[in-house]
């Protein structure tokens, strides 16, 4: 993150700096952050002329909605006390054309996030590839930081993970068994607490509506799945988000929530470009998808600040 370095915060032993559990391991209270998903810079221009597999070589749209999405965000009061991007910053796949012109946008525009309000990073499949290899893996930390690590945040333990290496990690099997231990490692210390419980944050959902649900391109796969809930159960998390879908989704089953956001940028459903509110109290993770326009002129709702009292 040398070029950058200022804009993000830094990871350290895979824990960020300044978020450890020495420094913010007790519950403090209630507090949000908000969830965004899926800027995807070049994609808006790809998916209407039906060429989406090429890098996209227009992004005007997409820095439009992540600058209003910016200062929509840094108008909030009391602020939040992160950001998180869950996937596919830009749309252009490693090695691919315009992939350093459009994180260079993208990066420009996030600049203008109120340094108060630290900005968290998750690997998605156009980030890392479809297939990722030890090779994009690496160009993706160069750029955006650890594509696993974890954090705390007032006695919550927040994991975030590279879910691409749970879909196809057949060009770097290497690198899903140091998350798998590392994973469980994290699992482990959340079950034995101190942590009030614990939230996970992912770019390919679970899944969308129900655990038992098909495989499809837009969740992981059932064996995986299943693995996944099982443990995230046992460690109690709370809830999992994700992006990916370009459209809201997700359920809440046996105590697990699996929140699926729309996208900032290119919608593929009837969702309106925008970022979710995510409001964590001592015993509930109370969320609301917000419109970029109804939070730009309206901020969050008086219910939701109430539960931050």
């Amino acid at each position: 993150m040398a070029a950058d370095e200022n804009m993000f915060l830094r990871a350290k032993d895979r824990t960020f700096t300044g978020l450890t559990e020495e420094e913010q391991g007790e519950w403090r209270g209630p507090f949000y952050f908000i969830q965004a998903a899926d800027p995807q810079l070049g994609l808006m221009k790809a998916w209407k002329l039906g060429d989406c597999d090429a890098g996209g070589d227009e992004w005007a749209d997409e820095v439009r909605l992540t600058k209003q999405a910016v200062q929509a965000v840094n108008k909030l009061s009391p602020r939040p006390r992160f950001m998180v991007l869950c996937g596919d910053l830009v749309h252009a796949m490693p090695g691919m054309p315009y992939r350093e012109e459009q994180e260079r946008d993208l990066k420009e525009c996030l600049k203008d996030v109120d340094p108060a309000i630290p900005l968290v990073f998750v690997s998605g499949n156009h980030d890392v590839g479809n297939t990722p290899t030890a090779d994009t893996v690496e160009l993706y930390r160069r750029g955006w930081g650890d594509d696993y690590f974890s954090f705390w945040v007032g006695g919550v333990l927040c994991l975030v993970l590279n879910s691409q290496l749970f879909y196809d990690s057949s060009a770097c099997p290497e690198l899903r068994s140091a998350q798998e231990a590392w994973l469980e490692e994290q699992l482990q210390r959340a079950a034995r607490g101190p942590c009030r419980y614990a939230l996970v944050f992912q770019h390919i959902p679970l899944y969308l509506r129900t655990p038992d649900e098909e495989d499809d391109y837009f969740n992981l796969q059932r064996g995986v799945r299943a693995s996944l809930i099982k443990r995230f159960r046992q460690a109690g998390v709370k809830a999992v988000f994700s992006g990916h879908l370009h459209r809201n989704a997700g359920g809440m089953h046996d105590g697990l929530d699996m929140v699926v956001s729309s996208a900032i940028g290119c919608q593929l459903g009837t969702d309106a470009h925008g970022v979710r509110v995510v409001v964590v109290t001592g015993d509930e993770v109370v969320h609301r998808y917000y419109s970029l326009d109804q939070l730009s002129e309206s901020g969050m709702e008086d219910d939701l600040k109430k539960l931050l009292v």
